[in-house]
């Protein structure tokens, strides 16, 4: 990817995926619990770098 934008785009939208789907897909039955953990967060850090490193650019030809 060459355009900058859009591969900062792709790594928020990355860790905002985790963040979501970690937060949705816990359902406590109790108050006590609910919200985003620090292990989701961590989680989503590590998707966004994922995601920035696999859409650097290549080398120029």
């Amino acid at each position: 990817m060459k355009d900058r934008g859009l591969r900062t785009f792709v790594t928020v939208l990355a860790g905002l995926a985790v963040i979501y789907f970690g937060a949705t897909g816990h359902r406590s039955s109790g108050g006590e619990g609910a919200g985003i953990s620090g292990g989701v967060v961590l989680l989503a850090l590590l998707a966004s770098a994922l995601a920035w490193y696999l859409t650097k650019p290549g080398p120029a030809k």
